[in-house]
């Protein structure tokens, strides 16, 4: 019996490796499964090694001794860790620091690194990374759509209306988000 086990192991893992090789896309790399991020480069690899400390009890001795790269990348995945922590008005003096032109860039990493906590259902977490987000990307619908579900969860009616018939304005596609925010509003407006 434990032979017969030890080939089906054997077998098995035959079998996967070959599926594995004749995929039409071939091997993918470890970066295929990597979180999506809009840089590459020091900043990113930065923001690699520092998110385990992204969190409201390290971030601020982490980043204290560890500072990120200059420049507008830097200073986004900066934000980024201290919104991930929670300390959105960390992340907004980081932003503020740079020249006018550099914030949405910054704010655009921000995005890219809170949006899958928004993706995840975690709208009441992500809601002030997205509210952040739209101080300085005014136009990103994603954001805007999280931020006003974050609203709504939150009982904040007002916010959570502004938020979401700006997305509706801005967002055109009749999908799933649209029909969601459609039916928040509605919920709101008494409807």
């Amino acid at each position: 019996m434990t032979r017969a086990l030890y080939a089906a192991g054997w077998g098995y893992a035959a079998m996967c490796g070959l599926l594995l090789v004749l995929s039409p896309t071939g091997p993918r790399s470890r970066e295929a499964h990597a979180p999506a991020a809009p840089f590459r480069g020091p900043a990113s690899a930065w923001f690699t090694s520092m998110k385990p400390f992204c969190n409201a009890v390290e971030v601020e001795v982490q980043q204290q001794y560890r500072p990120a790269p200059e420049g507008a990348q830097g200073s986004g995945y900066s934000a980024a860790c201290f919104a991930l922590a929670g300390k959105i008005e960390r992340a907004r003096a980081t932003i503020d620091r740079l020249p006018a032109g550099d914030r949405g860039e910054a704010a655009g990493i921000v995005f890219a690194v809170g949006h899958p906590v928004a993706d995840a259902g975690d709208d009441e977490s992500a809601g002030p990374i997205m509210r952040l987000v739209v101080e300085y990307q005014p136009e990103n619908y994603m954001a805007l759509y999280h931020a006003g579900i974050s609203e709504d969860i939150l009982g904040h009616a007002d916010l959570a209306r502004t938020h979401l018939e700006r997305f509706l304005a801005i967002y055109q596609p009749e999908d799933g988000w649209r029909a969601n925010a459609k039916a928040v509003l509605a919920r709101l407006d008494g409807r």
